[in-house]
């Protein structure tokens, strides 16, 4: 591998690695180029960065995993280097032999190590000396060689894809009539997953805690350990949170481990940055499990308590120059949490949509690593990672209240996401002492739950800015000041009714249910409402989505409320016979039921168009239509009414 100066990069990757990287090429005076799918077009990395080559259609097989296309690109545009970031094409040997094939400079290491390291079965064949879990890594794949390789082993055990990562072709198997299915399942996996269906088997260790270590080597042999990071926390075999230093290790096992980790760097002949991740079991027994050979997304701890750049090294050692003569020392604690578009009561389920507000506060101790910003598409093709949060402080305890407040306050709005999950994790007492495993979140089942009822606050809320909504300005309130109005939500299964009434300026009483609730008004500006409902003053950020759903941020939670139809107001003349008003000046767009025509509760009657929407004008109730007042077509007024529903009886 040939090294040279560094003038302009290309980072083939995408989403808040290619950010990173970006931000450290520019401090060190470094152009860069992004290749972006169709997906991507309008992507913060495609902002950020000088240049950018669109190289194929969104899914990454046609985009992002295709080598060809990325090397014309790196070509195209005069790059000097390439840097693969982590995932799609970071730990191809084929890619990174073509980029040196294409005399350009791999910000990466060696492909020998590449292929070495990329298959687990014959990484522990490769290396000497090293403590491995005990297994069956046999060549005689057949079902009756695994099958007498797991009764060797004694039970319970884990089944891996040689070739996999991520979690994709694991299988923990704790009886014996269990291996045969489980083979099956893995295999398919695997060979979808990575095109390899070839396994491994290990004993399964039951609630180990899960440390890695950064390495780093340069070109004259020079191998250093760096410290290590805990990353016990998993979602289906996926890290979720990281930290450093570790609460499972003593100083005697964490020196075992980094030499053990630097061993293992000059057998391979390594240079760049790596990671040896290992398994450490209750007795305190360490055992190599992989190596990573890249960059690692939860670099950033690292960098946080040792004040080294990693991106920054692998582009000095790319360059020619040797490990930096300086002791690499600790400093306080670092803890990271991956945010995700997922629904965590839903098997971590991921999400997709507008993000409709993405806000981030920077407080002390606090970095974000996010490649995402209001008004971006999460989209199907690609991992739903939008975010790194990581927080340092000098202890463990004070950098985990940072990180907290720091979730709290970030706000995203439109699409589900892990947040609240993650702070249930953080404040959780055993996560709190550090009594933590692999099998922490099946432990704890109830960290998963959906989020609970709606605070009376936010409903509020919801429903002033929806008449202010329909209003389009301030004045709709006071050309209404005499008059209730009573506006209905559904979050979930769950069905909302809020009856506001105006009582003076900024001041209204609401119910909900049998709750009474007094309501001021302080501030109403784009995307935040500030009110005390009951002398209890709240900010709360909200945004208008799709179907009429508002998103609404308050205490560290998002809430999603669909907007319904609003009700004839109890004991009104309008209530009595069951009239339905328009809920703002509009067009008819259609209308779906006749005179005489039996209806049920929900069910849509007449729609509306307006403010460039449509709205659903639905029976409050089940009855029949006694009159319909407008056709398709007619524009109405605010507040006509559209249609009379007589109750059922009537």
């Amino acid at each position: 591998m040939k090294t040279g100066m560094i003038r302009k990069l290309l980072i083939a990757n995408r989403g808040e690695i290619a950010c990173r990287i970006i931000r450290t090429c520019r401090a060190m005076g470094i152009s860069t180029v992004v290749v972006y799918s169709d997906a991507d077009a309008r992507s913060l990395a495609v902002e950020l960065a000088d240049e950018a080559v669109h190289i194929g259609a969104s899914p990454a097989t046609e985009s992002y995993l295709n080598i060809k296309a990325v090397i014309e690109a790196a070509q195209r545009v005069g790059a000097d280097a390439v840097h693969p970031g982590f995932g799609f094409l970071a730990e191809n040997a084929d890619f990174a032999y073509a980029v040196i094939n294409a005399e350009l400079l791999w910000v990466g290491p060696p492909p020998s190590a590449i292929e070495a390291m990329g298959k687990k079965r014959e990484s522990k064949l490769f290396l000497e000396n090293v403590p491995l879990v005990p297994g069956y890594n046999g060549e005689n794949q057949s079902d009756d060689a695994l099958i007498k390789g797991a009764a060797n082993i004694g039970y319970p055990v884990m089944v891996k894809a040689s070739a996999g990562g991520g979690g994709k072709g694991m299988r923990a198997v704790y009886r014996p009539e269990e291996l045969a299915e489980a083979l099956v399942s893995a295999r398919r996996e695997s060979r979808q997953a990575f095109g390899d269906d070839t396994l491994i088997i290990e004993k399964l260790l039951t609630q180990p805690r899960h440390v890695e270590v950064q390495i780093f080597g340069d070109y004259y042999g020079n191998v250093i350990a760096i410290g290590e990071r805990e990353c016990s926390i998993q979602r289906r075999h996926q890290k979720v949170i990281e930290e450093t230093p570790s609460t499972a290790l003593t100083p005697p096992l964490r020196q075992q481990m980094l030499d053990t980790a630097e061993s293992i760097g000059r057998q391979l002949g390594y240079r760049s940055a790596g990671t040896v991740e290992f398994l450490v079991d209750a007795d305190k027994k360490f055992y190599f499990m992989e190596m990573n050979t890249r960059l690692q997304v939860e670099h950033p701890v690292t960098e946080e308590v040792t004040g080294i750049d990693l991106v920054r090294w692998q582009i000095m050692i790319v360059e020619g120059n040797p490990l930096p003569e300086r002791e690499v020392f600790s400093d306080g604690h670092a803890i990271e949490v991956r945010v995700y578009a997922e629904d965590p009561a839903n098997n971590f389920l991921p999400a997709t949509g507008k993000v409709l507000r993405w806000y981030e506060t920077h407080n002390t101790g606090i970095r974000i690593d996010s490649g995402v910003r209001s008004g971006d598409e999460v989209s199907v093709y690609y991992d739903p990672m939008l975010a790194k949060v990581i927080a340092w402080a000098e202890t463990r305890s004070a950098a985990i209240r940072r990180l907290d407040l720091a979730l709290a306050q970030l706000q995203l709005l439109g699409v589900r996401s892990n947040i609240v999950f993650l702070r249930r994790v953080l404040t959780h007492p055993d996560h709190l002492a550090g009594n933590i495993s692999t099998a922490f979140i099946e432990q704890h089942p109830e960290l998963l739950s959906d989020g609970g009822d709606v605070p009376p606050s936010v409903a509020i809320a919801a429903a002033i800015v929806k008449v202010s909504s329909l209003g389009n300005n301030r004045h709709f309130w006071r050309n209404n000041a005499n008059r209730a109005m009573k506006q209905r939500f559904k979050s979930g299964d769950a069905q909302i009714e809020v009856l506001l009434t105006p009582n003076g300026r900024s001041v209204y009483s609401a119910q909900i249910g049998e709750g009474k609730h007094q309501v001021q008004v302080f501030e109403q500006i784009e995307a935040q409402i500030s009110l005390s409902v009951d002398g209890h003053r709240q900010h709360i950020a909200y945004a208008e989505g799709d179907d009429n759903t508002w998103w609404l941020h308050v205490s560290g939670t998002a809430y999603a409320l669909q907007w319904q139809t609003p009700l004839p107001l109890p004991g009104s003349r309008d209530a009595a016979e069951g009239a339905l008003h328009a809920p703002m000046p509009g067009k008819v767009t259609a209308v779906l039921v006749e005179i005489g025509q039996q209806v049920q509760k929900g069910q849509t009657l007449l729609t509306l168009e307006a403010m460039k929407m449509e709205h659903r004008i639905q029976a409050p109730h089940d009855g029949k239509v006694a009159a319909i007042r407008y056709g398709v077509g007619q524009s109405v007024p605010l507040d006509a009414v559209l249609l009379e529903l007589a109750a059922d009886g009537g």
